[in-house]
């Protein structure tokens, strides 16, 4: 296991290291990022910064063939600056350097120009979580029961109205579920608010603007589970190990809970964290919809904005946060089943 471990970690960040490469290659040969700034300071500012971080270069002359021209300003001791874009591969060279010696990730050029592109991720990232950590909390413990029950309840009414029911809600989208919730709840009804509400509201108004985002993201993942439950645990229960735990005169509760559970847990736990990855990437348009500050609409407002750095953080983020969540999915199947530890020494 140490060993697959390592190995698994060294190809998550091989893997990361060539997507974000890629990344960096394709926004970078997009038309320069030009500053929000409306004063002369702020533009000035802007290139200066650029030019620290590796990305523009200062000449005191203009440069013929150098490359793409991008501003000029005199100084007050009357020395001209010109700036030009520098060459890809140099920005490459100098986004890697700032990255290992400083954590730089490079600036914001319009959603707050000038301001740390992580700085922004970092504050946009509570509310993320937030979001998606109460739709897990709910999801994962209501799939599971509803599965269960309806696995055995099989082929009766009850499994019935839940099998119909899943495959209803599982194949609404989350942004047509937070549609019609905003629109019997929220406008109609009047009972929750139909926006995001701000860090200044009262507490009351706070927990209520939770609940129609938390279900938007919790139908599917509601039914996700409860399809993978109800089909575990229909074929664990019609295992030949369970007929002779029956015979020795366990009754089917017992069976069902300390042998049935217990096997069709083993592949239903670890895809409560690859859940987990799967809610944080739709929730990207729902933030938008619901105008929630997390770095979902951070990549929507930095991708229509064009402010290419912090688009790159914020697919930096997904990117590693996927990638990790997959090695811990492969390495909890060693934890959870020790067949499987047991068999990888072999």
């Amino acid at each position: 296991m140490t060993k697959y471990t390592i190995e698994r970690i060294i190809l998550a960040f091989v893997t990361t290291c060539i997507i974000l490469t890629i990344t960096f290659f394709l926004l970078k040969i997009l038309p320069f990022q030009q500053p929000a700034a409306t004063t002369e300071e702020g533009v000035i500012a802007y290139y200066t910064t650029q030019v620290k971080l590796g990305y523009v270069l200062d000449f005191s002359t203009i440069q013929e063939t150098l490359g793409t021209y991008l501003y000029k300003y005199t100084d007050t001791a009357k020395e001209t600056h010109y700036f030009y874009i520098r060459p890809v591969g140099d920005q490459y060279i100098a986004w890697i350097e700032g990255i290992f010696t400083e954590w730089n990730w490079g600036v914001s050029s319009t959603i707050k120009p000038n301001y740390s592109a992580m700085g922004i991720i970092f504050g946009k990232l509570p509310y993320t979580i937030k979001v998606n950590i109460w739709s897990v909390i709910i999801s994962v413990p209501t799939g599971i029961i509803l599965g269960i029950w309806a696995a055995l309840k099989k082929n009766k009414l009850t499994d019935h109205i839940i099998s119909t029911l899943v495959m209803v809600f599982i194949s609404i989208p989350s942004f047509i579920t937070i549609t019609f919730l905003l629109l019997i709840f929220g406008y109609n009804g009047k009972l929750l608010p139909t926006q995001w509400p701000s860090d200044s509201a009262s507490l009351s108004t706070r927990v209520l603007g939770y609940i129609i985002p938390v279900m938007s993201l919790s139908f599917g993942s509601i039914c996700g589970y409860c399809r993978f439950t109800r089909a575990e645990l229909t074929e664990v229960m019609s295992s030949d190990y369970l007929l002779l735990a029956r015979t020795k005169g366990l009754t089917k509760t017992q069976t069902v809970i300390r042998h049935a559970l217990r096997n069709a847990m083993v592949p239903i736990l670890p895809s409560i964290l690859s859940e987990f990855i799967g809610i944080l990437g739709g929730s990207m348009i729902l933030e938008s919809l619901y105008g929630i500050p997390g770095i979902g609409a951070l990549y929507i407002t930095a991708l229509s904005s064009k402010d290419y750095n912090v688009l790159l953080v914020d697919m930096a983020f997904f990117t590693v946060i996927s990638l990790v969540a997959g090695v811990f999915l492969d390495l909890s199947y060693g934890f959870i089943d020790p067949r499987i530890r047991m068999g990888g020494k072999k």
